[in-house]
Formats: structure tokens, sequence, C-alpha cells
């Protein structure tokens, strides 16, 4: 069976292969239409990047330079394994290949190499700071890998940029191990040789290393956040507890809930909205966040926490996800902020209520659907008390209160469960 993550198959001619799916990029370009003898994942590749309307001969653009570069990349996980890749890819990019690592959006980090490649690659602006995602710089190992959390071979004229189809590449993204959360990729660029089984393991094989080291290197005191059923959020680090105010536990649960990050628009929009979103105010709020929660913990672009916080909403999400609904429903303290109204907090909050919720009705047990009705938010639940009062034996000395409370619920809402009850 043939690897779908490898450019070339044993046996194809590389000049050939060129050939024929250059002229499938230039009939996509034309009509939109895709060969069949595209790879998928460089099919969907140039779709998305089409449908970001990147024309296919531009080039990448610099986005840091200079000392914010080099302030990014000092503060960035993946600078702590930079001499490891160094050790383990340096020869290639020594024999005129390029050993690049980029970061969870496809932003270039570092690029190495010789004296040689190096020129060439500044041509097509293939140099650190750069956008190399989809969106900026069209198909490319990175940027691919980065976009399908999968690692990939992109040869010549896969690219969709015509500037960066002289080369081939292999890369494969990284992964926060504690978290799980997307760090970066790994990759190699150079010519044709690139397109081989053996680069492409080789940076898989970088990938897991760089996973390992991470793994074993040693991390900022344990956090834990508590955030459900309380309008203000406690954050407790290494045995210290702080109780947050209310715009502050929003924030930090908003973080928590995307590792991967988010912009300063991204918050502005999930804290107020678009109707009453004003920038002024959202850089205002972020800087006296950052000064509450301190350099240690909130990182920026994008805004990230640095280190490994747990929470209690993750851990009810956890349980039910192993199926665990009796220890979920224990963990379950509340809705989450249940007085914020912020559009990003009340999504959460809705969700993690609803999956709750579902399993606890899926699991037609009456001692759990008992537990969800006596609490306040499940108290005037009216399917949940017509489930319990269908789960419960006739001999329950609960079931005549769980029929009455099915039934003046059912009047309160204008239902017709009483129908159902043959009353």
């Amino acid at each position: 069976m043939s690897n779908p993550w490898l450019a070339l198959q044993t046996g194809v001619d590389p000049v050939e292969r060129i050939g024929e799916i250059g002229r499938a990029h230039d009939r996509f370009l034309a009509a939109g239409a895709v060969d069949e003898r595209v790879r998928r994942v460089v099919a969907e590749s140039w779709r998305r990047s089409a449908h970001a309307l990147l024309q296919p001969d531009s080039t990448a653009p610099i986005d840091l330079a200079d000392a914010e570069l080099d302030a990014y990349r000092a503060e960035h996980p993946l600078a702590a394994v930079l001499p490891l890749f160094r050790e383990m890819l340096g020869d290639a990019a020594q024999d005129g290949e390029l050993l690049a690592v980029c970061d969870a959006r496809g932003r270039l980090l570092w690029v190495d190499g010789n004296r040689a490649a190096m020129r060439d690659a500044e041509a097509m602006n293939f140099v650190a700071g750069a956008w190399w995602d989809e969106a900026h710089a069209g198909t490319n190992a990175p940027g691919t890998a980065v976009a399908i959390d999968h690692s990939v071979q992109i040869f010549a004229t896969e690219h969709f940029s015509r500037p960066v189809q002289p080369w081939t590449c292999s890369a494969a993204p990284i992964h926060d191990p504690h978290t799980g959360r997307l760090l970066g990729a790994i990759d190699i660029t150079g010519g044709d040789q690139v397109a081989n089984p053996h680069s492409l393991a080789l940076v898989r094989a970088a990938a897991r290393a760089a996973e390992a080291f991470l793994a074993g290197a040693p991390r900022a005191g344990d956090a834990t956040v508590a955030a459900l059923g309380r309008d203000e959020a406690t954050l407790t680090v290494g045995g210290k507890r702080t109780k947050l105010g209310r715009r502050h536990s929003e924030l930090l649960v908003l973080l928590i809930s995307h590792p991967e990050g988010r912009t300063g628009e991204q918050l502005g929009l999930d804290l107020y909205g678009d109707a009453h979103l004003n920038p002024v105010t959202v850089r205002a709020e972020l800087s006296r966040f950052r000064r509450t929660l301190g350099p240690d913990l909130l990182d920026s672009r994008p805004y990230r926490l640095r280190t490994v916080v747990d929470a209690d909403f993750l851990a009810v999400t956890r349980l039910l996800e192993e199926g665990r609904v009796d220890a979920a429903l224990d963990a379950y303290a509340g809705p989450l902020l249940p007085g914020s109204d912020a559009p990003g907090i009340a999504r959460l909050r809705t969700d993690l209520e609803v999956q709750a919720r579902a399993a606890v009705r899926a699991s037609r047990d009456p001692r759990l659907l008992d537990t969800w009705t006596r609490s306040p938010w499940g108290a005037d639940d009216l399917e949940m008390w017509q489930a319990l009062a269908t789960a419960l034996t006739p001999q329950s000395p609960r079931a005549p209160l769980a029929r009455a409370r099915a039934v003046q619920l059912a009047r309160e809402y204008d239902a017709t469960w009483m129908q159902r009850l043959g009353k």
C-alpha cells in the first residue's frame, strides 16, 4: 500500500512527476478542478490556499525581524530543543539542505543551512520571522504539517506558490507532551533528493525526540483553576491560592480552553462580542491581566498560558470522554462562571452543560438523574425529571415525587407529557 504522506512512490520518475503535477497545477488555477493524479493531501491544501485568495506567484510575507523576532524566539518552548534539532539534522543542513522550525501558526522561527542554500532561500522569503502557513505561502511542508497536524512531504510542483516549486520539503508537527498542544513543526527543505522515505522518517524522529526532551524538562509549579459553580475563579499556583475578578476569571478560562492561544481581537470578541468590541478596552484589560498573572504565566503573540494549567471544567470533560459519568457528575460543581455574560464563556458554559446533561440522561441511572434534579441547575429541568420518573421503579420512595414534579413542570411549560403519563 502506498504511503499518502510521501511525495514519490518507488519507481516514479521525478522529472515526469514534476511535469505531470505542474500541468495539473496549471489546470487547477485555470478551472479549479484537481486532477486525480494529485495526492489528496496536496489537492486539499491547494483548495485551502486558493480559498485564502493566495496568488500563485506571491512570496511569503515577513512578520517579525530583529529584536522583536529575537524576543519571540527566546520565549518559545521550541527554543529549548533547537540544539537537539541541530545535532540530529545539522549534517543535512550543511549538505545543501535547510533545517527550519516553525511555530504552531506556521511562522518560521529558525532557518539553518550553508551560505549558498540560505541565499537561495532568502529569494523566496524562506527566512526566520516569515509566515509560511498555507494562507500566506500556500502548500508547503511546514505550513501544511501544522494545518493538518501530520507529518507530510511536499515535492516540487506540488507547492501552490510557483517561486517555491524548485524545492522539496519534509516536515513533522511537534506537540507539548503535557497538554497535547501543537507547538510547531520541524522541516527539512532542499532539492529533489529530499523526496524520499528517509527524510520524512528523519523529521518524524526529530519531532518525537523533541517531545521526549520536553516531557522530561522541568516545568513551572503546577497550576489549577476552579471555575465551576462560581462567578469568580480561583487560581492556585505552587500552593498559593488567588481569587480573580470576574473579567480576569473570564480571560483565564478562555485561555485554558484555547491552549493554542488567542489574539487580542479574538479575546475581545469572546469577552464583548461584535457590538461592544473596543480595541483600547481590550488592550487595557489584557495589560491588567498580565500584571495579575505575571510574565511567567502569560505569553503573547498570541496570548496563551506558558505553563500547564488544569481546571475543574477540563476534568469534567475528561471524565465524560472516558465514560465515567458518575465521576464527572461528582466533579461538576455547577455551570461554568454562571454570572458571566461574555459570549465566549456562554458558549463554553453551554457546551459543557449540554455534554454533562446528555451523558447523565443517556445513562438512565436513577441515582445520577436524581442527583441532577436535586441540583440548583437541574431543579426545573423538565426532561430530566421525566427521565427520572421513567427510570425509577414504582416501588421507589422517590417515584411519586418525580412524577408529581414532572407533571407540575409540564403544566408550567405548557408541555404535553401529562398525556404520556395517562393522566
